[in-house]
Formats: C-alpha cells, sequence, structure tokens
C-alpha cells in the first residue's frame, strides 16, 4: 500500500481513517464508540471465535483435498461454516445502539430462540455419537480438535464478557447469552467427535489417569 505526502494511506477500501481516534461505527450508525468499550470487547471476541473456527475449517478442507478426511468427519466442515455465520447474528446483535434496537430481526440481527434450539438439537445428536470423557482433557490430540478447543475457550471468554454487558442492561435479546454457553458446549463435544473419528482418544487432565491412546470409537458429524 502506498502512502501520501502525511503518511495516510491512499485510495485503500479498508482503511478509511476514521478509527484513527480509537473509536468505531455500529450497525445502524449513531455515535460512535471507543474501541475499548465493552459492546467492542464482546463482538471483537466473536470476531475471534470465527477465526479460530475458521483454522479447524481449513485443516479439513486440506484433509478433503488431500484424501485424508475420515469419513465420519465429512459434514463437520459445513456445520462449523453454519456456526461462523450465525456468529455474525451474534455479532450484529451486540454491534446494535439500543437506539436502534427496535431494528434487530430474528436470525439475522438478534440471536432467536430457534438458534438456541438448533444448537441443542446438534449437541444431542452428536453427544450420542461418541464416547463422552468423564473427566477434564488436555487438548491436542488433533489438529482439527486443537483449534476446535481454542475456539471454546475463546467463545467462553465472549459468553463471560457478555454476562458483563447483560448486567448493564446492553444485550438487546434474551437468547445471546444461551446461545453462546450451548455453543462452547457444542464445539467441546465436536472436539471430541474430531478426535474418535481421527481414531484418537482425549488425554485425561490428571497424569495418574494414565493416556488412552487410539479407540476405535467413530461419530457421524452433519
Amino acid at each position: 500500500m502506498s502512502a501520501g505526502p502525511e503518511g495516510r494511506p491512499r485510495d485503500s477500501a479498508v482503511a478509511t481513517g476514521r478509527g484513527d481516534d480509537g473509536t468505531t461505527g455500529l450497525l445502524f450508525g449513531g455515535e460512535r464508540i471507543a474501541k475499548d468499550d465493552p459492546r467492542t470487547e464482546v463482538y471483537g471476541t466473536i470476531d475471534e471465535a470465527v477465526a479460530a473456527l475458521g483454522l479447524a475449517r481449513a485443516e479439513l478442507g486440506t484433509k478433503a483435498q488431500y484424501g485424508t478426511l475420515p469419513g465420519q468427519l465429512g459434514g463437520l466442515a459445513d456445520l462449523i461454516l453454519r456456526i461462523q455465520r450465525e456468529l455474525f447474528v451474534v455479532g450484529a446483535e451486540l454491534a446494535t445502539t439500543p437506539e436502534a434496537w427496535d431494528r434487530l430481526r430474528d436470525g439475522e440481527t438478534r440471536v432467536s430462540g430457534a438458534m438456541v434450539d438448533g444448537l441443542d438439537g446438534l449437541l444431542a445428536d452428536v453427544e450420542a455419537a461418541i464416547v463422552m470423557p468423564h473427566e477434564f482433557v488436555v487438548p491436542g490430540e488433533t489438529r482439527t480438535s486443537a483449534a476446535l478447543e481454542l475456539a471454546r475457550t475463546i467463545l467462553r471468554r465472549a459468553e463471560r464478557r457478555a454476562v458483563t454487558l447483560d448486567r448493564a442492561g446492553m444485550v438487546p435479546g434474551r437468547y445471546l447469552i444461551p446461545y453462546l454457553n450451548r455453543l462452547a458446549d457444542l464445539v467441546w463435544v465436536l472436539a471430541r467427535a474430531a478426535e474418535q473419528a481421527e481414531a484418537r482418544a482425549a488425554t485425561p487432565a490428571r497424569p495418574d489417569r494414565g493416556r488412552r491412546g487410539r479407540t476405535t470409537t467413530h461419530s457421524n458429524v452433519s
């Protein structure tokens, strides 16, 4: 990118310069807010989770490209993409000023009850298809499961910050926090499904439990 006489970027569709004062705009306009505003912190954390989920999806894409994707994970990339898109709905709700809350639409710019129900259904299906660990586990058995675990921890951080925001009366809808809670649970279970689809067992957090090594239990993720 070239720069102008005062160091400003030239002809950039991204670098508008409006945020140089440490502020950012919201979805439906209104007064700009600080980039460290609690709302920005939450939807910025959502953005991090979307990116981490992208790592898991890219890994699945690479496996599919080279013919090493387990058949049991054939639908996981599409499911992750669905989650990523739903997180844009979460971000939109968080990035709306209270004066524009009446413009939010369920499933498009505001988390809906149907979105939460959808996660509940997925969670039940995946749990029924895998062997569930009975203790804390250490992430890192496969690249896909590790990326999912990274996304899960970021989602939990987003959830914590959303709770703080909700306490201040700054979360528009009633379903956003339940959605984040269910989603973090689902992503944890998907990490276990990813491990087991590649014949790997989760490593228990307690060293005295030993490592169980490989497992033949598989799951269908759709």
